[in-house]
């Protein structure tokens, strides 16, 4: 039995830690009318008698909280009082490669597996690939109208993952809570421009870091009732038949719709820290890793270089190739309208165009075949203003099988909301392996004139054989200072391209020199969170 000393210290510290200040006047009441300490009885009588008194008080009590409690639930979005995990449509932004297909499938399976270990009810996890023949589903927008169909009544989110971002399911079910699902809601990490860009095609040049747009690799998070406005967009009236450059922007620019849809909301959590970062403890999101190898790096005698080059920049930009990365080729050759035996050049027969250059390139994938150069697996074409780094290369393609048909880059598109196709971006460097040239040439593919867009007419071509196009980040089509700085801090890229106002030996060797970190990388991991 406790002493009524004891007995009294009890019953208050059960009134502090159920905050009931209220109780503390009756229990100095009680005390009074407790038998004394020595009473042979006084410890029992005096406990049973203040636990009697205060029965109707903690009953009331009770009701108080559970009264409050309710109230306070209303008041509450139902976002923030509830929020099933089957309730988020995860949606995991895949390619059709099997390399890309098997990253996809292991992020759905540890989805599914955490989703067990918290004993939920299981969400629905969707590879893209896999939801239509739809050249077009990659951009995104034109997907809008299935999701709505499929997952407008029951569902509350649709969270987009890339293959490579790590979530932690626990942690981004508190962040969704925060936001009231009956409302329209664009969450990501946010970027911005610091200069206007040509790959954004000079938006808010007056101001360009007033417009954020999400970073991907970090997820990003459409609520059902902006995806189903969206989808009566777009069903009244139908996508434009437009390029798809830098899709984050453009799906931005699309949901905000010059103010009258809303703005990225920037969300801490989403983070594109490496999962090992010990700041990654406060994230939903994290990313997996910066450069992918799945075994050894293919050997660089096994990759040809074609050098796409002109008289005109025989004296500029092919020094700059010399002086950076040519020397990690085993196999390069120069192509050009005029040979010069100093560098040396080919000429390959055909003249040179101002824009366009299928001509050439199409004569340069009939080389790769011949008995003119060695047999390799692998062909690298890239301009003469290309910067790129060939071991990082080298590094990637150990993750593709060269003996299905492969063409590699930064992936752009061209009417992809009519149907459309895809295609790899010259200026950032396409790599192809040579099943995916052999089917090329045995199509009958050809240009229809010698300036025609080579890396558009190559991509009306795979799209009609239904080789698909593989997109990776890491290949760039412009300039460093054109990309947000966010985005290529948790990125190894593998190229750029243009000189333009920049020194290119100085940003090869900042930003593509093996084994070089870029101060951004540095800086943005220690900045994060």
């Amino acid at each position: 039995m406790f002493g009524a000393h004891c007995s009294e210290c009890w019953i208050e510290d059960q009134c502090k830690h159920s905050a009931t200040a209220s109780w503390l006047p009756a229990l100095s009441a009680l005390r009074i009318t407790m038998l004394p300490i020595n009473s042979q009885y006084g410890y029992s009588v005096a406990h049973y008698f203040l636990l009697l008194a205060l029965v109707p008080l903690i009953t009331a009590k009770g009701d108080d909280v559970e009264s409050h409690e309710k109230i306070h639930d209303a008041d509450k979005p139902p976002s923030e009082s509830q929020l099933d995990l089957k309730e988020v449509v995860f949606v995991i932004q895949s390619q059709r490669n099997s390399f890309h297909v098997q990253q996809a499938e292991k992020l759905r399976k540890d989805l599914l597996q955490q989703t067990q270990a918290l004993q939920e009810s299981p969400p629905v996890v969707l590879l893209l690939h896999t939801l239509s023949d739809n050249e077009g589903d990659w951009s995104i927008l034109p997907l809008l109208p299935y999701l709505s169909s499929q997952f407008g009544k029951n569902s509350s989110w649709i969270m987009f993952l890339e293959e490579d971002t790590r979530v932690k399911l626990q942690k981004l079910n508190k962040v969704l809570k925060k936001f009231d699902r009956r409302k329209e809601w664009f969450l990501g990490k946010a970027l911005h421009d610091e200069e206007s860009t040509i790959i954004h095609h000079y938006a808010f040049s007056e101001n360009p870091v007033a417009f954020e747009y999400p970073d991907f690799s970090a997820g990003w998070a459409l609520s059902i009732p902006l995806v189903n406005r969206l989808t009566s967009k777009i069903e009244d009236e139908p996508l434009k038949s437009d390029f798809t450059i830098d899709l984050k922007h453009e799906v931005a620019l699309y949901i905000w719709e010059d103010g009258k849809g809303p703005r990225l909301t920037g969300v801490p959590e989403l983070c594109t820290l490496p999962e090992q970062n010990p700041r990654a403890q406060y994230c939903a999101t994290t990313v997996s890793s910066h450069s992918p190898l799945c075994g050894q790096p293919v050997n660089c005698e096994n990759i040809f270089v074609a050098v796409k080059t002109c008289k005109k920049f025989h004296s500029d930009r092919v020094p700059v190739v010399k002086k950076t990365w040519s020397e990690q080729a085993s196999l390069l050759e120069y192509y050009s309208d005029y040979a010069d035996p100093s560098i040396p050049t080919i000429n390959l027969g055909v003249p040179n165009t101002e824009r366009g250059h299928c001509g050439k390139t199409f004569a340069i994938l009939r080389r790769f075949l011949s008995s003119h150069v060695p047999k390799t697996d692998w062909l690298l074409i890239v301009d003469d203003d290309t910067l790129i780094s060939l071991p990082r290369l080298q590094a990637l393609l150990s993750c593709y099988d060269s003996r299905v048909p492969v063409c590699l880059g930064e992936r752009y598109g061209y009417g992809l909301g009519q149907g459309g196709y895809s295609y790899i971006t010259g200026g950032g460097g396409m790599v192809f392996s040579r099943e995916a040239v052999v089917q090329l040439l045995a199509s009958g593919c050809k240009c229809y004139s010698n300036d025609a867009p080579d890396d558009m007419v190559l991509g009306m071509c795979l799209n009609a054989l239904r080789v698909p196009v593989t997109h990776s980040p890491l290949f760039h089509q412009a300039r460093p200072e054109d990309y947000a700085r966010e985005f290529l801090a948790h990125q190894t890229p593998i190229s750029f391209h243009k000189h333009w106002n920049i020194d290119p030996i100085m940003v090869f060797n900042k930003w593509l020199k093996n084994g070089k970190h870029t101060e951004g990388l540095q800086k943005s991991t220690k900045e994060e969170l």
